[in-house]
């Protein structure tokens, strides 16, 4: 004999009712009782980290995307490779990515540790940090709920179908946020984040350096910047570290400048100058321009809702007692 629908119905409700959604776990206050001075240590650590180092607050943003846009805001990205497995740092993406974010992240973990062992995550510590570092560079306050756990996995071969590259195409990189759940005005939004830290001239050279038969250069930039970037790249291939504020105007500070440059064809990557050219982007580049407050607001948006993507609770993760190593070794 079956359920009377009704009844089944109730059943079904207060069985949904007792299973609280991931993003329920969290909280502004998670560590409160636990680790009360968290936030006190993390704001001295990162201060200190960005005063001595100003490209920390671009590099620490760069691995924080990276980290969630592979299985999810776990920290998966901080783990190192030993001699049984290679990590997702070891992914040919992430080979770029600046050691001055690796070390703000030891540096508050070691802190912590010291206050209240075992307690605090990796992948909030990475979190909050991009939150912090946002604002002191002159960006938009937004809540970071916290509760996060470390994964107990980090796969490079998960990172090159998640991480877009510099050349990919933009609907390409629209899909890859889209199937994420990201919107156009969210992914535009995000982008943003371009708006400070730098890039390699490897990342662009294919815009400067014989880019068609009838162009050296792409002939969307600026001609003068062009130039000006051909002769600063020149060697790049001999010195491959050689590379470009991603913002030439204002390149230390979170602002809505990024996009007034694309209007320009001063956007440096090539991600960059095709979302003036789609038209599916090029309404929110323009919006942005002209409106910082838009920029921020949608922006905030965006990274709260990135930075709960995919999270590990409970038994899915771990507390690690270093960011860069498992707690158990994986062999």
């Amino acid at each position: 004999m079956g359920f009377p629908n009704s009844l089944f119905l109730v059943i079904l409700f207060s069985f949904l009712s007792f299973q609280p959604s991931i993003q329920s776990q969290l909280s502004t206050d998670y560590y409160k009782k636990t680790c009360p001075h968290f936030h006190e240590v993390m704001q001295n650590v990162i201060a200190e980290k960005q005063q001595r180092a100003p490209s920390t607050a671009a590099a620490v943003l760069r691995v924080f995307y990276q980290d969630c846009f592979v299985g999810g805001c776990d920290a998966s990205i901080l783990v190192a490779s030993n001699a049984f497995n290679k990590s997702e740092r070891d992914a040919d993406n992430n080979l770029s990515l600046a050691g001055d974010a690796f070390d703000l992240i030891t540096r508050a973990k070691t802190a912590l540790e010291l206050q209240c062992p075992g307690i605090v995550s990796c992948s909030d510590i990475l979190a909050v940090s991009a939150r912090e570092l946002v604002v002191m560079v002159g960006g938009p306050f937004y809540e970071v709920l916290l509760g996060r756990k470390d994964s107990k996995v980090s796969d490079p071969s998960m990172v090159e179908s998640n991480i877009p590259k510099a050349t990919t195409p933009i609907s390409q990189s629209l899909s890859l946020f889209s199937d994420k759940g990201f919107s156009v005005e969210e992914t535009v939004a995000l982008i943003g984040a371009h708006t400070i830290g730098f890039s390699h001239c490897k990342e662009f050279a294919n815009r400067i350096f014989n880019f068609s038969k009838t162009s050296e250069y792409d002939p969307a930039y600026n001609p003068t910047f062009a130039h000006e970037l051909r002769n600063f790249c020149a060697n790049y291939t001999k010195a491959p570290d050689m590379s470009v504020f991603n913002d030439v105007l204002t390149p230390k500070k979170f602002d809505n400048m990024y996009y007034k440059n694309l209007l320009r064809g001063l956007g440096l990557l090539s991600v960059d100058q095709a979302m003036v050219m789609d038209s599916r982007t090029k309404p929110f580049v323009v919006q942005y321009a002209a409106n910082q407050t838009a920029f921020f607001n949608s922006f905030a948006r965006s990274m709260e809702k990135m930075s709960v993507y995919k999270i590990k609770t409970d038994k899915d993760g771990e507390v690690r007692r270093r960011c860069d190593q498992f707690n158990t070794l994986q062999t």
